[in-house]
Formats: structure tokens, sequence, C-alpha cells
């Protein structure tokens, strides 16, 4: 029995499920140290705020590219070759970042950092391509509590990522090493790929669940494509994962104006969804997964109306935050594990459909946030200190373009300024506009005022400290404001997703509760495992 336990078919479960779940930190690890270090890397190589931009935003088009490429071949290509791909996208990814440093005024600098991102974030992908399959296979009787465990680990890693990266910041310098230097965190990034290198190469792996029952690909994909449930399903996605994404970029905003350090927000929230995942089991096993999905929507829309309330006392947001956390904390596992469970026959495409499609309703909801959180912008900013704020701009930038044109091409007196032309001549150009628009119409536009302060305080440039404060005192209120009245727009979405999931849990019930769907074995099929 003991051997069964650990061992199915000559394949050791365990150790392969640990090192799946430990390829997860290099994901944590490289989201929260590169956002960590963008403003060192816009230092050191001169870079404007759209290059730093292109290269935070690389990351999630590596994954893109492997989810939607290689994803759907992976019943083609195997578990382990898809582990290997990680492995090479994650390794040269963070070796490609630091050999950037080496190329610090070169224009090719940002093209390394551009390809070393990609890279990161094609390993990134590939995880999450091999990652659930593996689990599903590895665990065909408890899928839902492993994928739990499984995606713990990415919560688990964002913290452990986000207080190594600021404790080495705080730390600073050790003898004549800076610890906190971008090279040094980045090479953190290092330990957990190694370690999952080392404990997955060596092992058999098993197949996935279609290629040991002997289904075809192309019947997995016509299933995929013309099940009703299936689709629906991958659409339901989209919208539990828009309640996840969307309102994260809002909750560090609230949260830290109201005084809350922002390691404290991600310790808080994503330590509590790390938690809840880990000790999931015992929820899955009582509620089942559309149970615990029903759970989640209802506690995510009380959490974001609750945020939506609350301005600035600790303990409410706190609390909101708790309830949101435990909400969004079983979306992604539970949805993955009911799509393996219920609809097995859809294979590896249909979780890879079921991911992509969600990170694209959870881009979306970043947006559709955005401009709701911007159109509430004008009613919390202080007319008279934003006129005042940007009429500054419009008199003293023209200077700071005309200097940087003329230091075109010279990095010495480039790094001496501190800024490139594309920033303040951002800087500049966004404020004439919002000016504008306030002379003509009396009243100020939310994007454009909103998008000129934040150009302002993102320029970081060293001679305008005192007026990037102020638009900073100015913006963070109304950002606050705009950002609680989107949660208000989007609780509703997380309710409705509730009602889909009762009627979901009422007709299980009705039918003798929650069944897992097996795949059986077809006869004469010729099956190899992959090694």
């Amino acid at each position: 029995m003991a051997t069964e336990q650990t061992r199915l078919n000559g394949i050791e479960r365990k150790k392969i499920f640990t090192g799946i779940c430990l390829a997860l930190l290099p994901t944590a690890f490289s989201f929260i140290l590169v956002s960590n270090i963008l403003n060192q890397l816009k230092t050191e190589f001169i870079l404007t705020n759209a290059d730093v931009g292109y290269i935070g935003g690389a990351a999630l088009w590596g994954m893109s590219i492997s989810l939607l490429t290689i994803g759907p071949l992976l019943e083609k290509i195997g578990l382990k070759n898809a582990t290997k791909g990680a492995f090479i996208g994650h390794l040269s990814g963070v070796t490609l970042f630091l050999v950037a440093y080496f190329f610090a005024g070169d224009p090719s600098a940002f093209w390394i950092l551009f390809a070393g991102a990609i890279g990161m974030g094609f390993g990134n992908g590939m995880i999450e391509v091999a990652g659930n399959p593996l689990t599903a296979a590895l665990y065909p009787d408890n899928k839902t509590t492993k994928l739990n465990h499984f995606h713990g680990f990415y919560m688990g890693g964002l913290v452990l990522g986000g207080l190594l990266g600021w404790g080495m910041a705080q730390i600073g310098d050790i003898g004549s090493i800076y610890v906190g230097h971008w090279t040094a965190q980045m090479a953190l990034v290092y330990v957990p790929i190694l370690v999952y290198g080392w404990l997955l190469f060596p092992r058999k792996f098993p197949q996935t669940e279609t290629a040991a029952a002997g289904i075809p690909i192309k019947e997995m994909f016509r299933y995929t494509f013309t099940n009703a449930g299936v689709l629906g399903l991958i659409l339901l996605m989209m919208f539990t994962l828009a309640m996840e994404m969307g309102p994260m970029r809002w909750i560090p905003d609230v949260l830290q104006a109201a005084g809350l350090h922002g390691v404290l927000v991600l310790v808080w929230i994503s330590g509590l969804m790390f938690l809840l995942r880990m000790f999931a089991g015992p929820f899955v096993e009582k509620f089942s997964p559309t149970g615990m999905l029903l759970g989640a929507s209802f506690l995510t829309c009380i959490g974001l109306f609750m945020f939506s309330y609350v301005e600035t006392e600790v303990l409410p947001l706190m609390i909101a935050g708790a309830f949101f956390a435990i909400g969004i904390a079983f979306f992604v596992p539970n949805m993955i594990g009911l799509m393996s469970e219920r609809f097995p026959k859809a294979g590896s495409l249909g979780i890879v459909l079921l991911i992509g499609m969600g990170f694209v309703g959870g881009g979306g909801s970043n947006a559709i946030m955005g401009e709701i959180a911007d159109s509430y912008l004008p009613d919390a900013l202080n007319e008279q200190q934003t006129v005042s704020i940007l009429q500054q701009v419009e008199d003293r930038f023209p200077e700071y373009v005309e200097r940087a044109e003329n230091a075109a091409g010279n990095r010495e007196i480039l790094a001496q300024l501190g800024y490139r032309e594309a920033d303040v001549s951002n800087v500049f150009e966004q404020a004439q506009a919002a000016l504008a628009y306030f002379k003509e119409n009396g009243e100020f536009d939310g994007t454009t005022t909103g998008n000129a302060l934040r150009a302002l305080i993102d320029s970081g440039i060293p001679q305008e400290q005192q007026l990037i404060q102020q638009a900073s005192s100015v913006l963070r209120p109304a950002d606050n404001y705009g950002g609680r009245m989107a949660f208000r727009w989007v609780a509703p979405i997380a309710f409705l997703a509730g009602i889909v999931f009762i009627v979901w849990f009422i007709r299980d019930q009705r039918r003798g509760g929650y069944k897992i769907e097996r795949l059986e074995k077809r006869e004469h099929q010729e099956i190899s495992e992959t090694l």
C-alpha cells in the first residue's frame, strides 16, 4: 500500500509533484522581483518609461506565447518535454537579464532585457501548460485538492520573493557588495530553477490522461470546441479571473492610502491565499468544487463591496482583504479541477484554453476598471492644486525637453540629467492636453488628467522631486476613490457568477452529489509512456 501511494506504475509521484510545485517559484519570483527592480533598470540603463513598461509586460507576452502555441500541442510533446521547455525558458531568461548588466550604455541592452523577460515569461507559461495536466495525471482521484496545493506554491512564492527582495533592499551593503542591486535580486531566481530541474529531470513522467486513455488528438479538439459545458466553463473562467486580476491592480493603492506598506499588502493577501490553497482538502471533500466556487463568488462580492465603502480605516480594509482573498484563492485551482474532473476528455487543451481565456478576461477587466476609476477621478481631485501642478509642468518642462534633446546619444550627460527626452516630452504633452481640456470645459477629464499626473510621477526627474511629491499627494486619494468606485461596479459580476454556481451545485445534489468523470482506457490502442 505504501509503495502504491508513492508510486504510480513506477512513477515517483511525490517527488514529481514536489518538483512541479517548486517550478512555480521562478514564476512568482520573476513576477515580484522584476516589479521591484524596474526603477533600478530605468536609472542604470537610462530607459524611458515606455521601455520599462515593455520589459515589465514582456513576461506576460512570453507566457501567452507558450500557452497559445505550445499548450494545444502538449499531447504530442509530452509532459516531460514541456517541463524541459519551461526550464530552458527560465534559465535562459534569467541569464539574459543578468548578461544585460555588461551592456549598460549600449542600445542593445534594452533588447537583451526584453528577450530575458520574454524567456522568463515563456518558462512561466510552460509550467502552467505542463503543471496542471501533470497534477491531474498524478492524482486522478484527488485532482482538485492537489491543484489547490499546486497553485498555492505560486502565492507562497510571491510572499517569499517579495520579502526577500524587500529585505535585500533594506540590508543594502554587505562589505563591498550591494545585495539590493537588481543583479543580486534576479540571481535569486536561479535557486528554485536549479532545484526543480534536479528533482524532475531524472524521473519518469506519466502520460496525460487523454493519451493514457488512447483518445486521439483530433477527437480531443473536436470534443473541446463542440461541448457546451466546456465552452461555458471557459466563459465563466474569463469572469472569475477578471474578479481576481482587475481588483488586484487597485487594492494595493487602496490599502497603501490607509498607511499600509506595499509588502504588507502582498503578505496579507498572498499569504492568506497560500494558506487557504494548501489546506483546501477538507473543503473540497465537504463542499465539492462547485460548492467552493459558489462560496468563493459571494465572498469575493462581499470583499469588493467592503473595499468600495471603506476609505482609510485599516482594520475594516484588512477584513475586506480577507474576504476578497478567501474568495479569489479558490477560483483558479477549482475551475481547473472542475474542467479536469467533469470534462476529462477535453484534456490538456481544455485546461490551456481555460487558463488562456481567463487571462484575456483578466486583462480586459484591468482596462475596464481603469476606465471606471478614471471617470470618477475628477470628483476627488483638488482643482486648485491640480491646475497649479499642470501649469508648473507647462512652464518648466520645455527646458528639460531641450536639455534632453541636446544630450541625445551622450550617455554621461544623460546620466547626469537623470531623464530622457521621451519621458519629459510625454509629461509636457500630457499636461498640455489636460490643461487645454480644463480651460475649454471648466472641468477635468479623468483619463487625460490622471495620465498627466502619473507621467509626472513616473518620470522621477531629480530636479522636480517636490513637484512630483505634490502630484502624488493629489493623485493618491483620487486614485483611491476611483478604484473604490470601480470595485462597486464590478462586485455584482461576482454575484452573478455565484448564481451560476448555485444552479450547478443544486443540479449536482439532485443527481446524487458531485461526480468525477473518468476516462476508460481504450483497447487495442498502442500507448507508450512519455519518458
